[in-house]
């Protein structure tokens, strides 16, 4: 699960075979590692991804938590392309995103120093 594009998908519970969403998902991904380079996590230049042949190696070589980054890619692309429809489920999820956000910004900050 060493793609970006691939790991998203199979977290959201589409086979790595069907190919309708992946333009969707890649847009979605893509804002997301937006947000991340704002909050100081991966190059200050930015990244992106076009298509699944990039790894999260590829981006995010130099970051020590990199799990915690996949599971934040994921349940920020998951809140815009498929939301919960129960508001307890959102709320916990959006909880989850603010922490994992809130944590890999600390990390950030501490390998700056």
């Amino acid at each position: 699960m060493d793609s970006v594009l691939t790991s998203i998908k199979k977290l959201l519970g589409i086979t790595e075979e069907y190919k309708q969403f992946d333009q969707d998902l890649i847009i979605h991904i893509n804002s997301v590692l937006m947000g991340l380079t704002q909050i100081g996590v991966g190059p200050s230049e930015g990244m992106r991804i076009q298509d699944d042949s990039t790894t999260w190696n590829d981006l995010l070589s130099n970051i020590s938590n990199l799990e915690a980054v996949k599971t934040y890619v994921y349940l920020k692309v998951k809140m815009v392309f498929d939301p919960p429809t129960s508001s307890s489920v959102m709320d916990a999820m959006n909880r989850s995103i603010n922490e994992y956000e809130w944590r890999l910004n600390i990390n950030a900050d501490s390998q700056k120093e």
